[in-house]
């Protein structure tokens, strides 16, 4: 069973270097703000399997894993998408070795799991989020759903301006 851990003590593990421990967790996603639209984790909050281990010299080694659902409007026709989402992100934290050995999600021996869980969706996230892989999107006259249309659906081009002086002609 997992236990609720947006937060996780890592001082009360007690592990030595070379230890590791996997643990089973349930932790909150929260929401994504994307090209100005705000998309759902499904659901906010997920299973999540976190492995630890302790390396030499304080510092820790860290595998976050999860799957989740980003729900919101497609970015092509703006119907309901949900598309889903595995997540499988590492951190490395070794205090005193220089900024990019240590992991902004660890504070003295607590780290924040959920905020690491919400960067880390948000990196996994498609850069479109669809209804489906093929969706055809809005017609560019009308705004209707090309999903929906079907093949039938088109507009007839608007006469070129450049003939219009043409059409004051009278003939007789």
């Amino acid at each position: 069973m997992s236990v609720r851990a947006d937060e996780f003590d890592l001082a009360g593990l007690g592990l030595a270097a070379g230890e590791g421990r996997r643990l089973e967790l349930r932790v909150r996603v929260g929401a994504l703000l994307l090209a100005n639209e705000r998309f759902e984790a499904v659901p906010p909050v997920v299973d999540a399997v976190l492995d630890i281990s302790r390396m030499t010299g304080f510092g820790y080694a860290f595998r976050l894993r999860f799957a989740a659902a980003i729900a919101g409007p497609c970015m092509r026709c703006l119907s309901p998408a949900a598309p889903g989402v595995a997540v499988d992100s590492r951190e490395v934290h070794q205090p005193g070795s220089g900024p990019e050995l240590e992991s902004p999600y660890v504070t003295g021996e607590v780290l924040d799991v959920s905020a690491w869980a919400h960067d880390a969706f948000a990196l996994a996230a498609p850069a479109q989020v669809l209804c489906r892989p093929d969706c055809l999107g809005l017609c560019q006259e009308c705004a209707a759903n090309l999903n929906e249309a079907g093949p039938e659906h088109h507009h007839d081009r608007p006469p070129d301006p450049r003939w219009a002086k043409l059409r004051d002609l009278k003939l007789d």
